[in-house]
């Protein structure tokens, strides 16, 4: 929240599984390299005028922003990470035709050229009513939508585990698949359409590889599924967890636009099965 705009994230829109998939602003576009360096000449000026009259220490932000933007003009990583042409057809087929399983191969690809982090989001596949995973019953049957869904999230999510086991990633790249929220354990019913409504009590997450003690499960609800019964833990242990795996110690403190400190997380501690 107050990381700063300099770690603000990339955003892809784009479609990696069309035919025209590209990421606009990667290249130079006609612009010769002698021309590229008399602008950077004619931005480091400018930059030396706003930083005298910056007030609220923005600059250090754009500073990171421009040294990323021409890392990606001028270098060939980010290009060749995002030519989906260099992927066997047949890994590409792995991961299913969609928008979402070519993302997660995308990321993959993100992941091997030195990005840290990508978030892949899954709201809907082709031939589905519904545009995300909020299974009202107001608004669609949740057992015909899930029918089509689920087979493409068991595939992309086999395929993703299994290409990073095979190109020996497992231990470097933690994978996690999760929503933000979970379900009713039981059946809502609006018109004869079934459905479930929004649930903060107990729900599954996903991890695989990142070097973890995997092919486990940790914890359990009552029979009901609606309330936590061997081992709760909440969103901040499964922060503290990964925080842990990236290196981020668990009391660092950041300073929000006032200069106050505010901690990462403000309780929790990694789950020590896992770790």
């Amino acid at each position: 929240a107050y990381l700063g705009g300099g770690l603000e994230p990339f955003i892809v829109s784009a479609d990696p599984n069309a035919d025209n998939f590209q990421v606009p602003n990667l290249a130079l576009n006609n612009v010769t390299q002698g021309r590229f360096g008399d602008r950077m000449a004619l931005l480091s000026q400018f930059d030396h005028l706003r930083r005298e009259i910056d007030a609220r220490g923005l600059m250090s932000s754009m500073d990171k922003f421009d040294g990323k933007a021409v890392s990606l003009l001028t270098g060939n990583a980010a290009r060749d990470a995002f030519d989906m042409n260099r992927e066997d057809p047949k890994l590409r087929d792995r991961y299913g035709r969609y928008a979402v399983g070519q993302q997660c191969l995308l990321a993959r690809r993100l992941v091997e050229a030195g990005v840290r982090l990508v978030t892949v989001d899954f709201p809907c596949v082709p031939g589905q009513k519904a545009f995300s995973w909020d299974d009202h019953a107001s608004v669609w049957n949740i057992f015909e939508q899930m029918k089509i869904r689920l087979p493409v999230l068991d595939q992309i999510v086999s395929a993703l585990v299994q290409d990073l086991y095979d190109r020996g990633l497992s231990d470097k790249v933690l994978l996690v698949v999760t929503g933000e929220m979970s379900h009713t354990p039981r059946l809502s019913n609006f018109q004869g359409q079934p459905g479930r409504e929004h649930w903060g009590k107990t729900m599954s997450v996903l991890m695989s590889g990142g070097g973890m003690r995997t092919g486990q499960i940790i914890g359990a609800t009552n029979a009901r599924g609606d309330e936590p019964h061997t081992r709760p833990l909440t969103p901040n242990d499964l922060l503290a967890t990964w925080y842990r795996y990236l290196g981020i110690p668990v009391e660092t403190h950041i300073n929000d636009f006032t200069g106050r400190p505010t901690p990462i997380i403000p309780q929790g501690r990694a789950i020590d099965e896992l770790v």
